[in-house]
């Protein structure tokens, strides 16, 4: 090797040297600016949970964080609406900065969770929700009194517990001179409730209004003063809340009955849909996907809610034949309805205890379809008198603190007309495995930003616990055809809600068809259609978040089984469902396929 080949060779080794030194700098540089891009994500995810909480501290206390528990933030008003949105601005610019190609995969999801959140909550803040404050399904007027109850989140252990519900008192008086104002607002602008649903908020504001302090549902926690509490302490507590009951809270109520009477019922509007009030067409399209977390139009869905309607009407009729009945399915309807058979309880604490029932039955199977569980309690309780009328069942989260159970909420009117057929799915849908695994689960997980440990959407939420109902012959039971038939009439229910909801708002239906369609497709009775039209009213695009959301799972189910054959397993696919707690659909999908292919290389 000459002098010349030497020096090149050197040469060479030392640029190796170089670039070898180079490369690991540069693999190092990345590192450290993926490690400080995460450390970024979750400061910025962390400080926007915290500012959010001051900004809607009853979020707080649902979470059994004491720390607002005093504070009602007027949140009809344009200066908490400003605060709001420049709060999701901020934000979203935030996150907006963040390279995420230099995230890992968890912080990918959360990054794609947040940015997706930011964008919606400004569109939403566009809309003119504000000037629809009450409805008789959602409300502060509602929220109030259960708070106020002692049997909901709001704790009163403490004297200082008791202390900070009178200023929240305090502010719903200031609340509910800016709902007058919004209504009378959106009266001018065409933008006002269908007289229906004017007509059912009157009487649950009427029954708050009474001569007697201590005959309202605010007088409870008064009732249940802690025996540790001093003689002067009741005393006090006694004297504070007989006042703030007298001068604030009947008033409140009293002012936005008189209200809704005397001006608001005269200018209800006659049309059904939200499409009857101005721009009403674009809102109803912003709030299906809202709710949907999708991008599909009404008229897709409604196509996908005949489609269903029809599928499962015609698994309906393989029931009637399976138990040998020989009319129609609409007299099947009837009969199942009115045969005394399915009544056969007298009293609540039966209803109660046939739902406890349902657990112990399915119990020996969880195990094989779900590797994790909730370490939350759980409770089935009877929904509050008050509010019983106008309540459908539903779940209410544990606090993550262990202080709270998850509690399956049961209205009971009359023990003597609560009909068995359902009851399972019921269980299935609102308790276990439904709800109280989804929500703890997502509460329990470690490592999940605050936001995403608390976080709602329904298009996921509902659509696992509808999912949930069709794993019943899995757990063991469906086993007595009418529990199957009234899971098949609880997957109508969520079917005919994409054609109802589509039908009312952006397709011209009255109140009338759409309880007829009801009636003419699913196991119900006229004022259980009634109640449930109403509230689709009420709500626009809710309802159609369940059926879209379940069939999302279900399709992502049947692609792991086809990709993965025998290395499927059932309990691994819930368990990935569920430890990412919800999220849009999109980010589910793209998340699931990622899992797939996972397990492939396994």
């Amino acid at each position: 090797m000459n002098t010349h080949q030497l020096t090149f060779c050197a040469a060479l080794a030392a640029a190796m040297l170089i670039t070898a030194s180079c490369t690991r700098t540069s693999e190092q540089e990345q590192r450290t600016e993926a490690v400080q891009a995460g450390q970024n994500l979750s400061q910025l995810f962390e400080n926007y949970f915290e500012e959010r909480l001051k900004l809607f501290p009853l979020e707080a206390t649902a979470i059994a964080d004491a720390r607002y528990n005093d504070q009602l933030p007027n949140d009809l008003s344009q200066e908490h609406t400003a605060r709001v949105r420049q709060l999701y601005q901020s934000y979203l610019d935030q996150i907006n900065q963040i390279d995420r190609s230099g995230l890992s995969a968890q912080e990918q999801v959360s990054y794609d969770i947040f940015k997706y959140e930011m964008q919606m909550s400004l569109e939403g803040l566009e809309q003119p929700s504000e000037l629809l404050p009450l409805n008789q399904f959602w409300g502060l007027p509602i929220t109030m009194a259960q708070l106020g109850s002692g049997s909901s989140n709001q704790p009163f252990n403490t004297p200082e517990d008791y202390q900070d519900f009178l200023g929240r008192i305090k502010g719903f008086s200031v609340w509910g001179d800016t709902a007058v104002a919004n209504m009378r607002r959106g009266m001018s602008m065409g933008i006002i409730l269908p007289r229906a649903l004017t007509l059912k908020v009157m009487p649950q504001l009427q029954a708050m209004v009474v001569d007697d302090p201590t005959k309202t549902i605010f007088w409870a926690p008064v009732e249940k003063l802690p025996e540790t509490f001093t003689p002067a302490q009741k005393d006090s507590i006694r004297q504070a809340y007989t006042k703030a009951i007298q001068e604030e809270i009947i008033p409140t109520y009293q002012k936005l009955y008189d209200f809704m009477q005397q001006e608001y019922l005269p200018a209800s509007r006659s049309s059904t849909g939200i499409s009857g009030i101005k721009g009403g067409d674009e809102y109803y399209k912003f709030l299906v996907r809202y709710w949907t977390t999708t991008d599909m139009t009404p008229d897709q869905i409604f196509d996908i809610g005949q489609q269903e309607v029809a599928r499962i009407r015609s698994e309906m009729e393989k029931v009637k034949e399976q138990v040998g009945f020989k009319g129609t399915l609409n007299e099947f309807f009837q009969y199942v309805n009115d045969n005394p058979k399915f009544t056969p309880f007298e009293t609540p604490e039966e209803v109660l205890s046939a739902y406890r029932q349902v657990e112990q039955r399915m119990q020996p199977q969880l195990d094989k379809l779900f590797g994790i569980t909730p370490e939350s309690k759980f409770e089935v309780r009877q929904t509050e008198a008050f509010r019983a009328a106008s309540a459908s069942a539903e779940y209410n989260p544990p606090a993550p603190d262990g202080s709270r159970p998850g509690i399956f909420y049961v209205p009971i009117l009359d023990a003597s007309t609560y009909n068995v057929v359902g009851m399972e799915s019921l269980f299935l849908h609102e308790a276990i495995p439904g709800h109280h695994y989804q929500i703890s689960i997502q509460q329990e997980q470690e490592g999940l930003p605050r936001f995403r440990q608390y976080a709602w959407y329904g298009a996921f939420g509902e659509g696992w616990a509808l999912y949930s109902e069709s794993l019943g012959r899995e757990l063991g039971l469906y086993t007595d055809p009418y529990q199957y038939f009234g899971r098949l009439s609880d997957e109508m229910h969520r079917a005919i809600r994409l054609v109802v909801d589509v039908g009312m708002h952006a397709k011209g239906w009255t109140r009338e068809q759409a309880i007829q369609y009801s009636l003419d497709n699913e196991l119900t009775s006229r004022e259980a259609a009634v109640a449930e039209i109403e509230r689709y009213m009420a709500i626009p695009g809710q309802a159609l978040s369940y059926k879209i959301g379940e069939l999302k799972i279900k399709e992502l189910r049947q692609r792991a089984e086809q990709e993965l054959g025998d290395k499927f397993s059932i309990s691994a696919f819930h368990d990935e469902i569920l430890k990412g707690g919800v999220m849009p659909l999109a980010v589910l999908e793209k998340k699931m396929e990622e899992w797939i292919a996972e397990q492939k290389n396994t």
